[in-house]
């Protein structure tokens, strides 16, 4: 997905070396304050870095705050969830995933639907226009409802395929 995953974690070396092994993280902070790991946030915002945190405590709420995106672990406490942009549910991190992926997908959904709008009004305003008039066609209103109604409909079916995203 080309993303960077790092953990910023208040655990000792050897746990968080550890964890970071078996989940292949590209890298760990150890023994990390909660106002640290907001700083972490800020220091890797400046540098221009898009942020998504995910925590489950009180200690995270901060960063989570900061955050581009805030992940919440849905086990976690109130104070967490409350400050997060999204929650896990399951209490499953590797949802984390399932979000970017969802993220992506819906990103790029939005982006179809604008270019098919765009191509839709480059085609049909001039048609309504009376563009066509020197040739004897006219588009009467009615004609100009459904040709609206269509383009509504294509882009609310072009949406619902995002339901068959896995």
């Amino acid at each position: 997905m080309g993303i960077k995953c790092w953990m910023l974690t208040g655990d000792n070396e050897k746990t968080a070396k550890a964890v970071s092994e078996e989940l292949n993280l590209d890298g760990y902070y150890v023994e990390v304050l909660p106002h640290e790991k907001l700083e972490k946030v800020k220091e890797l915002q400046s540098k221009g870095e898009f942020v998504a945190m995910t925590g489950d405590g009180i200690n995270d709420a901060p960063a989570l705050a900061q955050a581009d995106v805030g992940i919440a672990i849905g086990s976690g406490t109130d104070v967490a969830a409350e400050t997060a942009d999204n929650i896990l549910v399951n209490s499953n991190p590797k949802d984390v995933t399932s979000l970017i992926g969802f993220g992506k997908a819906t990103y790029k959904k939005m982006i179809q639907n604008l270019i098919w709008a765009t191509g839709y009004n480059i085609f049909t305003i001039p048609l309504a226009a009376g563009i066509l008039f020197s040739l004897g066609i006219i588009i009467t209103p009615a004609i100009g409802a459904i040709f609206m109604s269509l383009s509504t409909v294509i882009v609310a079916i072009n949406a619902r395929f995002l339901k068959l995203k896995k």
